[in-house]
C-alpha cells in the first residue's frame, strides 16, 4: 500500500470526490451527453451521481434521497451563470448535497467559505501574507486568494456554508462577484475574472436569525431551492438506514447495524416530536426546543452503535438507544426534559410489549 493510500485511510472523513472516486470515474467514462464548459461530466451524469443509478456496470449509490425535480433544478441552475442557494431546516442535507454537486461538477468540493458571525470580507475576496507585504509591498506572491477567488480563476465551484450567519456587509461582498464575475485587487492594479464553469453554491438554515435579512439585491443573484424534511416515514427510514451503514463502515464500528425495528422506533419518535403530533394524528404533542432532524437520528444511531461496540456485546440494545435518545432530545433544558417525560408516559408507555423495554430504559435515563 502506498503512503498516499495509507494517509487516506487514516482520514476521519474523506471528501466526496475521493470517497466516490470510482463512481465519478465510471460516470465520466460512460458519459455521452454534452458537457458544459468547465464541467467534468454532463448534467444527466451529475443527476445520476446524486440520485443513484448505473454507469456501465458500476452501481452509483444515491447521495440524496428526495424530490428528483429539486435536484434537476439545482443542476440546471449551475449550468447558467446564476448561483445556487440551498435553504432548509437543520438536517435536510444542504451541505451534503452542496459537497456532492461540487465533487461531480468540478472534482473538488474543498473550496469552502464557512459562514459565521466572525467571517470577514477578506475571507470572501482576498487577504495578504503580511510578512511578505511588509517586506516587499503588495505583490502577486503576497496575495492570499479566497476559495471563491480560486474557484473563479479555475472555472470551478466554490461553496459558502451558512451564508445567513454572516454580517450583512460580508454577504454584500458577494453581490459584485456574482454580478460582474470579477474580483478587483486595486493594490495590484488588476482584476481577477471568472472562467466559464465558475459558480457558488451557498447554504442557509431556516432556523438561523438572519436568513430572512439577506438583501434583495443578493437574493436576486441566487436561484433559491428549499430542501424539505423527508416527506414520509418510509423515505426517512431509507435515508437513515443508508447513512448509518455508510458512517458505521467508515468508522469500522464493531457492532451490528440497527435492526429495522430499532430504526422504525427512532424515526417514529423523531417524526412525532418534530411535528408535534403522533403518526396516527390522534394526539397532539409538545416539541422540544432543540432540532429533531434526520441528521440527529443518524448521529444518535451511530453513537449508540459505538456504545454497543465499546461497552456492550456489539448488539444494539434498548439501553444503548435510550442513552442516545436522552442526549438528542434533552438539550440542557428543563422544558425539554418535561416534553420527553410527557412523551414517554403519554405515548411510548401505551404502545405495548414491543416498546416496553425501550420505554423502561428511557424512563430510567430521564429520572
Amino acid at each position: 500500500m502506498s503512503t498516499n493510500q495509507e494517509q487516506l485511510q487514516d482520514m476521519m472523513r474523506l471528501p466526496a470526490e475521493v470517497l466516490y472516486s470510482h463512481e465519478l470515474e465510471a460516470l465520466r467514462k460512460a458519459d455521452k451527453g454534452k458537457i458544459p464548459a468547465g464541467w467534468q461530466m454532463s448534467p444527466r451524469s451529475v443527476l445520476t451521481f446524486i440520485i443513484g443509478g448505473k454507469a456501465g456496470k458500476t452501481v452509483i449509490t444515491p447521495k440524496y434521497i428526495g424530490n428528483t425535480r429539486l435536484i434537476e433544478m439545482a443542476i440546471a441552475t449551475l449550468v447558467t451563470d446564476r448561483a445556487l442557494l440551498l435553504i432548509g431546516e437543520p438536517g435536510t442535507a444542504k451541505s451534503w448535497l452542496s459537497e456532492n454537486l461540487a465533487a461531480a461538477i468540478y472534482g473538488n468540493s474543498g473550496l469552502v467559505v464557512q459562514g459565521t458571525a466572525g467571517t470577514s470580507e477578506e475571507q470572501v475576496r482576498y487577504s495578504w501574507n503580511y510578512a511578505m507585504l511588509l517586506a516587499n509591498g503588495p505583490t502577486p506572491e503576497a496575495l492570499v486568494k479566497s476559495p471563491i477567488m480560486r474557484a473563479m480563476e479555475d472555472g470551478g465551484i466554490a461553496r459558502f456554508e451558512e451564508i445567513s450567519r454572516c454580517a450583512s456587509e460580508v454577504q454584500d461582498a458577494l453581490i459584485s462577484i456574482l454580478s460582474e464575475k470579477t474580483i478587483s485587487v486595486p493594490e495590484l492594479g488588476k482584476e481577477s475574472s471568472a472562467r466559464k464553469g465558475f459558480s457558488i453554491i451557498a447554504t442557509a438554515n431556516t432556523r438561523d436569525r438572519g436568513v430572512n435579512e439577506m438583501s434583495a439585491a443578493l437574493k436576486r443573484r441566487f436561484n433559491i431551492i428549499v430542501l424539505p424534511a423527508p416527506s414520509d416515514l418510509e423515505t426517512e427510514l431509507e435515508i437513515v438506514k443508508k447513512r448509518v451503514g455508510e458512517i458505521a463502515a467508515s468508522y469500522e464500528l464493531e457492532a451490528s447495524l440497527p435492526a429495522d425495528e430499532a430504526l422504525l422506533k427512532v424515526v417514529t419518535i423523531f417524526r412525532e416530536l418534530r411535528s408535534g403530533m403522533t403518526l396516527d394524528k390522534k394526539e397532539k404533542l409538545k416539541s422540544p426546543a432543540g432540532v429533531i432532524s434526520t441528521a440527529e437520528a443518524i448521529s444518535l444511531l451511530t453513537n449508540s452503535m459505538a456504545l454497543a461496540a465499546s461497552f456492550g456485546s456489539g448488539e444494539l440494545t434498548d439501553s444503548d438507544l435510550a442513552a442516545g435518545l436522552q442526549g438528542a432530545i434533552v438539550k440542557d433544558d428543563d422544558k425539554d426534559k418535561l416534553v420527553w417525560k410527557e412523551y414517554l408516559d403519554n405515548v411510548m408507555k401505551k404502545r405495548g410489549a414491543q416498546w416496553r423495554e425501550l420505554y423502561q430504559a428511557c424512563k430510567e435515563m430521564n429520572e
